[in-house]
């Protein structure tokens, strides 16, 4: 009798027990959201690109850095007053140091590349950045990086090495300089990675521009000319479009791994062929689009792999 009345109590157990309905959905993702900034750092990006060139014919590009930095700080500075007092208030300033110095190098040596070669050629180059972060992240940020990614990362250089035709084709020295450039790309979003788990998109993106602004000067005097009147409104409008590019990218970084985040920063090479075609009728040559496509297929497997452990980790 006792084992039929616990066989009884275990059988209304199991009747009464809620059993969870299964959702084959998979659940909203961070990255999804770091991937719209992200595209939208991108599209800010390519405008910013477009209008260096633009000026860059009657501009110093070191000078137009500068110009670049006071009007996105003028732009800014109201926007940040509306936000509250707290925007300033940072315990990591030489981290924020360390960013402006790197994002700084990075400026001036993508506004040079820019104004020598086409749009999209020399954004091509820069899509090396992820590549160069992901060893960065696993070197200085401590983030797992498993045996596949490594292996496209490395497919990632080798798409790098098209672009570049050692051997087949002279190396010129503004594709050098747009690599280069894409390194301390990387080590600046490396910062904004660090950074952005303690620090708000708008304290990150005020102190970048100050710092910036102020390490500019001295460059840019003395390479200082005069500057025509039919350049102040593309100057402003240049500080206002990189400054919002900026806040893109906090904001991307807030929301997932820097490995996650930075493949979707290859949607800047579409976006810097149209915007080259549209306004400078430039067209990408063969091998930029063949590099910038294994670049392309690399950093989205990086992507794609990196998605599917958090769904697995959740």
């Amino acid at each position: 009798m006792r084992l039929v009345i616990l066989a009884h109590h275990r059988y209304d157990d199991l009747m009464n027990k809620k059993i969870p309905v299964l959702n084959f959905s998979p659940p909203p993702s961070s990255i999804l959201r770091a991937a719209l900034w992200m595209m939208g750092f991108a599209l800010f990006f390519s405008f910013t690109s477009a209008l260096v060139r633009h000026i860059s014919g009657q501009l110093h590009p070191v000078q137009i850095a500068f110009f670049r930095n006071i009007f996105g700080l003028v732009f800014i500075l109201p926007l940040l007053f509306k936000s509250g007092f707290s925007v300033f208030h940072t315990r990591r300033f030489s981290k924020h140091l360390a960013r402006a110095v790197t994002g700084l190098t990075a400026m001036f040596l993508l506004f040079a590349a820019v104004s020598l070669m086409p749009l999209a050629e020399a954004t091509a180059m820069t899509f090396t950045a992820p590549l160069f972060a992901t060893v960065g992240a696993a070197l200085f940020l401590k983030e797992k990086v498993r045996i596949r990614r490594w292996s496209a990362t490395i497919i990632g250089f080798i798409g790098a090495l098209i672009m570049l035709r050692p051997g087949i084709a002279q190396i010129s020295t503004p594709a050098l300089i747009a690599l280069t450039s894409a390194a301390f790309i990387a080590m600046s979003m490396l910062l904004v990675k660090s950074l952005s788990r303690t620090e708000r998109p708008e304290t990150m993106v005020f102190y970048m521009t100050l710092i910036m602004a102020i390490l500019s000067l001295p460059t840019a005097l003395y390479v200082w000319s005069p500057v025509p009147e039919n350049l102040w409104f593309w100057l402003i409008l240049l500080g206002i479009v990189a400054t919002t590019g900026q806040f893109f990218m906090a904001k991307a970084f807030g929301y997932g791994e820097a490995s996650e985040v930075l493949p979707f920063d290859f949607s800047r090479l579409i976006f810097a062929a149209f915007v080259g075609y549209l306004i400078f009728n430039e067209i990408p040559d063969f091998w930029t689009w063949v590099g910038g496509g294994i670049i392309f297929a690399s950093t989205m497997y990086i992507a794609r792999r990196e998605s599917l452990q958090q769904l697995k980790h959740n």
